[in-house]
């Protein structure tokens, strides 16, 4: 396997390592040699894992090119969440007491490198962390009360390192990019608790509310109890055993938060978090789909350094798309090159990376409905009035945000159409999701992959009716049943 280190800046990087390479995080996210590279493990140790920040597109992008990346794109988001931060540290707790007892300050910082701490004392908590959040430079900060509890963990950059611990993290890195194995985290008389996430007040939510009405008449006749619960119950998912989400995903939103704690607990779950991880990023689709070969729209991945370029591949009219664009936000159309100037150079402030696709027209775009890898529903989404997209939020009545829809039976779906929508689809892996495809003089043109998609009633339910609830419904408690 390849193994490859990715720094921000690899002159100042001098590790004592063998058959590993050192390259900076903007050759690994442009070079298309990286791209095309197999059997590859990145070790990201990028200065900075901040949202749309180069270290953590290398995850991401490792990711969808099916390189194995440390840490994973979730182990950075993990961090970031103070809830999952705070669930977490509770399972260390006695190990966390164990180890401080003989502490008499009121403050400590742990500072972990590759998993290990310059005092010898600390090597089971220094270990216990690392094995959680999978991140190489680590530093944790207790306070005292009562008892000693975490006050925050965080990544470093190698700079913060203080010059008295370089020669330790130098000695742990030679011994952690020696090893071949690298450690990863691993009420009534109902027959199940379910429940469904909903956010009140929600602008573009996935279900309308005769929807959410049908899932419970329905899930209550496959005796689920089931509460219909907000994003300010994370406290109480652990009283149940399967959860369904049905708000808007977004990696910083609470959805990404309980299907996070979901996961840890073992609880049935619709969506995954890898799913909206991947789903909300434009940037790992765009790659995700280019390296397994399937047909998309022209799309280039664009950052500074190529802006100017990117029209040669595209051409105009061109669609920008910022990564974690959702029901058609954030997604803009230029005409003109100088609205592709002012558009790019606003998106690129806000990530380093964006994408730009080729725009092509047609009246209506397939969304195929896919779970666990099979198809449960087709639709056909008309523009809307007047509008180049299925969502117009700039229009002035409400009835024409968005377009008309017609629901079809699965067996009168193109072929051609089903089969991209279905390899897309296995690309995110097992779960409920929505693949848009265009038919472009008979071709299909995979646009997107989206995870929770829309089940609206009297939209995507047309033609099957209650079979994809039930569908829905059943894919849960086979997953509870398989526990």
């Amino acid at each position: 396997m390849n193994k490859i280190i990715v720094v921000n800046n690899p002159e100042k990087w001098q590790l004592p390592v063998e058959n590993i390479s050192i390259v900076s995080s903007q050759d690994y996210l442009t070079n298309p040699d990286f791209a095309r590279l197999k059997n590859a493990r990145i070790f990201n140790l990028c200065k900075d894992y901040s949202y749309q920040s180069k270290g953590y597109y290398v995850s991401l992008l490792a990711e969808a090119r099916g390189h194995i990346a440390i840490p994973t794109v979730m182990n950075i988001v993990d961090l970031r969440e103070p809830k999952l931060v705070k669930i977490v540290s509770e399972e260390f707790d006695d190990l966390i007491q164990y180890s401080l007892k003989s502490l008499k300050s009121q403050e400590f910082t742990l500072s972990i490198y590759f998993g290990q701490n310059v005092a010898q004392k600390y090597k089971e908590l220094s270990a216990m962390f690392y094995r959680h959040f999978q991140i190489p430079f680590l530093r944790v900060k207790f306070n005292f009360t009562t008892k000693w509890n975490i006050k925050s963990v965080r990544a470093i950059s190698e700079s913060e390192i203080p010059d008295e611990h370089k020669e330790s993290m130098l000695h742990f890195a030679a011994q952690y990019f020696a090893k071949k194995r690298y450690d990863t985290p691993k009420a009534n008389q109902a027959d199940y608790d379910l429940a469904i996430l909903v956010q009140p007040n929600d602008p573009a939510p996935p279900s309308n509310p005769k929807a959410i009405r049908k899932f419970i008449e329905l899930a209550e006749k496959m005796n689920f109890y089931v509460e219909v619960i907000s994003p300010k119950d994370l406290s109480r998912l652990s009283a149940f055993d399967a959860l369904f989400i049905r708000q808007s995903t977004e990696v910083n939103n609470e959805a990404y938060a309980f299907a996070r704690k979901a996961q840890q607990e073992n609880i049935a779950l619709v969506d995954y978090p890898d799913a909206i991880l991947k789903c909300c990023n434009k940037v790992f689709m765009a790659e995700a789909l280019e390296n397994a070969n399937i047909p998309t729209p022209k799309t280039i991945i664009v950052h500074k350094d190529n802006k100017n370029d990117v029209l040669k591949v595209t051409g105009l009219p061109c669609v920008l798309k910022s990564p974690d664009s959702t029901f058609s936000f954030g997604v803009k159309k230029a005409n003109t090159e100088e609205e592709f100037q002012e558009l790019v150079n606003f998106m690129l402030k806000k990530s380093d990376l964006i994408i730009a696709q080729e725009y092509t027209f047609s009246e209506y775009d397939w969304r195929i409905g896919i779970l666990d890898d099979k198809p449960i529903f087709a639709c056909r989404y008309f523009m809307a009035k007047g509008h180049w997209q299925i969502y117009n939020w700039d229009a002035s009545k409400k009835d024409d945000q968005d377009g008309n829809a017609d629901c079809l039976p699965i067996e009168k779906v193109p072929k051609k159409i089903l089969n991209a929508a279905l390899k897309s689809a296995k690309l995110m892996g097992k779960g409920l999701y929505g693949i848009d495809v265009k038919e472009v003089d008979g071709k299909p043109l995979v646009i997107e992959i989206n995870d929770n998609p829309n089940i609206d009633f009297g939209v995507e339910d047309l033609f099957y009716g209650d079979q994809i609830y039930i569908a829905i419904l059943t894919a849960l408690k086979n997953r509870l049943e398989r526990k």
